[in-house]
């Protein structure tokens, strides 16, 4: 009897712990570890935070701004999540805090949606799958933890795909699932997301066997008119308030769309970008279309593949190769991949799983020596490296984040020895690698990260020396948006753009990093102050200064 209990108890907890219920929990330790702890960081957290402060200052409501002065790059539908979980959250978080919660909602909702998709596509058994790849992909890793409009758009094409796969057997209820998908997506990122998701419908109308009964066809022919009708109403409400932002919107997209295209060179970088950004997912995704090559124009492979399509030859023509504009592929590229990996041949799945083991143990291991060359500075050369981007940063808790580290290497191992031998062995034990990395890497090194990323404590420095120059305006001379984003933040300091007339302001502000050393013009003025963040190729320097006759 007691043989019987254990073996029950040993099932039960194998159902749920590499179940949905594990899933669930894997997922949110991913999602959440890391969201709170840190300050902005340099580059995309920084920049798009600015724009959801000032919503959360009661402005820029319809249209997004940074320090006062429009921002052009995305329409508001992330922004307005962020200030309003912001806002919810503001006794418990702090506001860069309660905004990345945004993020976690965007990613979690693409993991649902293309489990969601995977399931009717390929049969239940492919949902935990799907879920495990993409948030298991690379890189997804850094912008699901940062301020990133972009997410909206690659949940909101998730939500597309998710609508047209239910099109066959519920037209309607599909149908305007997939319409309002279309239409946030335009709201995400405009007239970008209309061309990422309002093909898919005609495209799967045209090709797909399975769309083309009168009840599908209409069906997606009138969530295709929803999302026309109701993707527009943002555009016109800004151009009825606001018709001169409509105007320079209106630029910004055209420009963004209907880019120079690329050299021969910028799309061999762009494959280099593609080949680790979508790693896992490229292999398992090309062994899939070899494997069903005559049976490509079923929907469960057709809608993917139009998807990956349209996408890439969005990027190649519009010349953004950035990592963020790669978002949008990972939701075809993870149904791709799920439909794929039940076909995969034993030898082939064994090489995937030990791979993933040896991959994380391996990384693992190389945080574990950067963590060492933290502590106990060794090996002397990676901690000059390190001491190098963070000048004067000083650990505490060693001993504590050692112990933390330790638990969760062993937790990993333990979960990993134990994993049931199954079809989606490769994939799980890939998810769980990324979360434990990603655990371990900010339970160590995270106060490292951000005494080297974050802007507090130059522009905090650059405050203070302004208390005598206090009330007066300061021109600023080429500041980046996310300079000027948490110059807003920290010091409540808006600069007049150097373009504007500047007659009157005595007090001068620039940047320079090590692309733009020497790029202002300051003669004729006086220096104050500098102050700098990080070090090496990451160092960022703040000067002011006055006009020496005034």
């Amino acid at each position: 009897m007691a043989h019987e209990t254990r073996i029950l108890s040993i099932h039960f907890l194998h159902r749920h712990l590499y179940g949905t219920a594990g899933l669930a929990l894997l997922i949110g330790l991913y999602l959440l570890t890391g969201l709170t702890g840190h300050e902005p960081w340099r580059g995309d957290d920084a920049r798009y935070f600015g724009s959801v402060y000032s919503m959360l200052q009661g402005e820029g409501l319809l249209f997004p701004q940074i320090a006062g002065e429009p921002f052009v790059e995305y329409p508001p539908l992330y922004y307005w999540c962020a200030a309003l979980l912001s806002f919810i959250t503001q006794g418990v978080l702090s506001p860069h805090e309660g905004i990345r919660l945004a993020s976690v909602l965007f990613t979690a909702l693409t993991v649902y949606w293309v489990a969601a998709s995977a399931g009717r596509l390929y049969g239940q058994s492919a949902r935990i799958p799907a879920a495990l790849l993409i948030f298991a992909c690379l890189g997804l890793i850094l912008h699901s933890h940062e301020t990133q409009p972009l997410l909206a758009l690659m949940a909101m094409t998730s939500l597309v795909i998710s609508g047209i796969t239910l099109v066959p057997e519920r037209p309607l209820q599909g149908s305007l699932q997939a319409g309002l998908g279309c239409t946030l997506a335009i709201l995400s990122t405009g007239i970008s997301g209309m061309l990422l998701t309002v093909p898919l419908f005609v495209l799967a109308i045209v090709a797909s066997p399975e769309c083309r009964t009168p009840r599908a066809s209409g069906g997606l022919l009138a969530g295709l008119t929803l999302a026309a009708c109701a993707g527009g109403l943002w555009p016109l409400l800004l151009h009825l308030q606001q018709p001169e932002l409509f105007a320079l919107w209106r630029q910004r997209q055209w420009q963004h769309v209907a880019g120079h295209g690329f050299s021969f060179n910028e799309v061999i970088r762009l494959a280099k970008l593609l080949s680790w950004f979508l790693w896992p997912l490229w292999p398992l995704a090309f062994w899939a279309l070899w494997h069903e090559r005559k049976r490509l124009f079923h929907l469960r492979w057709l809608l993917p593949i139009l998807s990956v399509i349209i996408t890439l030859i969005f990027l190649i023509f519009s010349a953004d190769p950035s990592q963020a504009t790669l978002l949008p592929l990972l939701p075809p590229m993870a149904l791709l991949a799920a439909g794929g990996l039940p076909t995969l041949r034993r030898g082939a799945a064994n090489a995937f799983d030990w791979f993933s083991a040896m991959t994380f143990g391996i990384l693992a291991i190389l945080v574990w020596i950067a963590w060492t060359s933290l502590m106990l500075s060794w090996p002397p050369g990676f901690a000059r490296y390190v001491a190098r981007i963070a000048p004067a940063f000083a650990l505490d808790n060693a001993w504590l984040r050692t112990f933390a580290g330790i638990l969760i290497c062993v937790l990993w191992f333990c979960l990993a020895w134990r994993l049931p031998r199954r079809p989606e062995r490769g994939a799980a034990n890939w998810a769980m690698g990324v979360t434990m990395l990603w655990c371990l890497a900010v339970t160590l090194l995270l106060p490292w990260f951000d005494h080297s990323r974050s802007y507090r404590d130059m522009i905090s420095a650059l405050n203070k020396a302004l208390v005598p120059y206090a009330g007066e305006c300061v021109t600023g001379n080429k500041l980046p948006d996310p300079v000027r984003s948490m110059l807003d933040y920290y010091a409540k300091l808006r600069t007049v753009p150097a373009s504007s007339d500047t007659a009157s302001c005595r007090l001068l502000l620039t940047y320079t990093d090590y692309r733009t050393e020497n790029a202002a013009d300051t003669s004729g003025w006086e220096l104050i102050g500098e102050w700098g963040r990080g070090g090496g190729k990451q160092l960022e320097t703040l000067r002011l200064f006055i006009r020496p006759d005034q």
